[in-house]
């Protein structure tokens, strides 16, 4: 499948290939300069896949973790239910992403990781882990790299919810949907399928589902996005960034390498 694709259908076949099209090695490249032989070793890492349907969870809140996950289709996320049943989405994973790298040192989880929506998921025993991070250094400086951009991820979502108005802040949320999935392949230059309901997205900013309809409709009514059909369309990617005060450098996609920096891809 071409880069931009909707990612509906198995497409990383060939690390070696003019374009990588596995979304872990396009995503971890990001982390690291990795060699043939570490693509080798993360092709097949990634290559046991299994489909998880809608409305399960990968790993449920209070479970000792055991294995990690990792994402290749679709969406999952991370959420927590309150004793009254309101649910906070505080993360959506991608293909690429890991759900939970380093939790099996944790006794229990503290929250759930599910997909409302069903994704493709692989399995990995974390014995297979502790040998990537003992004998790999490149991959392990990957990861560290993935964990540290999770964790500024998270800076940036506690930012949006404490300072921005919902408007800006959901458009925000759109502007990094669209970066993350462009470096995997899953987006165009200005759309991406995004199977999510009003609810969840209600869910994951905090607020009520009449304001989210309401704010969608402004949103829609400035021009700014066009959401159809499961996929969301931005006329004016740059507009759209503007009005949100989207920074991307949160995602840390500038690689730094012997106190070099390595410029930043273009994305749109």
């Amino acid at each position: 499948m071409p880069r931009g694709g909707s990612c509906s259908a198995p497409f990383w076949c060939d690390p070696r290939g003019a374009a990588v099209s596995n979304p872990l090695i396009m995503k971890l490249e990001y982390g690291a300069r990795l060699t043939d032989a570490d693509r080798d070793i993360l092709q097949d890492l990634s290559s046991r896949t299994r489909r998880i349907p809608p409305h399960q969870d990968i790993t449920s809140e209070s479970e000792r973790p055991e294995n990690v996950h990792l994402v290749m289709e679709g969406f999952a996320c991370r959420y927590k239910l309150l004793p009254n049943g309101k649910r906070q989405i505080m993360a959506y994973l991608v293909p690429g992403d890991f759900c939970d790298l380093h939790v099996a040192i944790l006794g229990e989880m503290d929250h759930s990781i599910g997909t409302p929506w069903g994704c493709t998921a692989v399995e990995i025993p974390r014995a297979t882990i502790d040998d990537l991070t003992a004998h790999h250094p490149r991959i392990t400086r990957a990861l560290w790299w993935a964990t540290l951009a999770d964790e500024g991820t998270l800076r940036e979502w506690l930012v949006n919810m404490g300072q921005r108005e919902a408007d800006k802040q959901m458009a925000h949320f759109f502007c990094e949907m669209l970066v993350r999935l462009q470096i995997v392949g899953c987006a165009n230059a200005d759309s991406f399928n995004f199977p999510i309901s009003q609810t969840d997205l209600a869910d994951t900013l905090g607020i009520s589902g009449v304001h989210v309809n309401r704010v969608l409709q402004e949103l829609r009514a400035k021009g700014l996005i066009a959401w159809k059909s499961k996929r969301l369309h931005i006329p004016d990617v740059g507009r759209l960034k503007a009005f949100a005060e989207f920074d991307p450098k949160y995602l840390h996609l500038t690689m730094r390498e012997n106190g070099n920096s390595r410029a930043e891809p273009r994305l749109s």
